[in-house]
């Protein structure tokens, strides 16, 4: 579930692309900590797992973090983002609807819809000028097109790979636990 989350588009952010990575973030990581946090809920029935899932995320994003501080990258260079209040509000809706899996998918995915962006939203609010270190430390390993420009209005970043592999990472789950039931059935 991990590796589908890093997958499914920005899994981080990076000062320099912040604000424009923000859209394609909370789609991308509220849809994905719905559905890898839901389908591990229904697969164990342990109340906690969505909240373990982001812990998980959160410890890979701060190692990320250390290793371009090591780099000699300022310590705000990549603002870890905020998956565990989400998490734990989709364990919450597991644990108080009773393990009913459609009102888990509908409540909790709602939940974690609204909550995510939200949170990162404040969370980037407190990062320090962002465009000042854009341009102080720009990342060596970006191509000249991606380097980053002070940012417009209603201009997002739309890679079509980021969006790619994030909706391909969103359908792998729903599709497989799709086969699994069927495969299940008895008639």
């Amino acid at each position: 579930s991990t590796l589908l989350t890093i997958n499914a588009g920005d899994y981080i952010f990076y000062t320099d692309w912040a604000w424009t990575s923000f859209v394609i973030f909370s789609i991308s990581q509220s849809t994905m900590l719905a559905v890898g946090a839901v389908y591990y809920l229904l697969f164990t029935g342990v109340p906690g797992t969505a909240t373990y899932y982001a812990t998980i995320m959160t410890i890979y994003t701060w190692v990320a973090k250390g290793a371009w501080f090591a780099l000699g990258y300022p310590y705000d260079f990549v603002a870890v983002p905020v998956w565990i209040p989400s998490a734990m509000l989709l364990d919450l809706t597991y644990w108080a609807t009773r393990r009913n899996k459609h009102m888990l998918i509908l409540v909790g995915g709602t939940l974690v819809g609204l909550s995510l962006p939200l949170f990162n939203m404040i969370n980037l609010l407190l990062v320090r000028d962002p465009l000042e270190v854009a341009f102080k430390y720009p990342r060596p390993t970006l191509p000249p097109y991606m380097t980053p420009i002070e940012p417009q209005v209603g201009k997002f970043y739309n890679s079509p790979v980021a969006l790619g592999s994030g909706a391909s990472a969103v359908l792998t789950v729903p599709i497989a636990a799709l086969g699994a039931k069927l495969n299940t059935w008895t008639y």
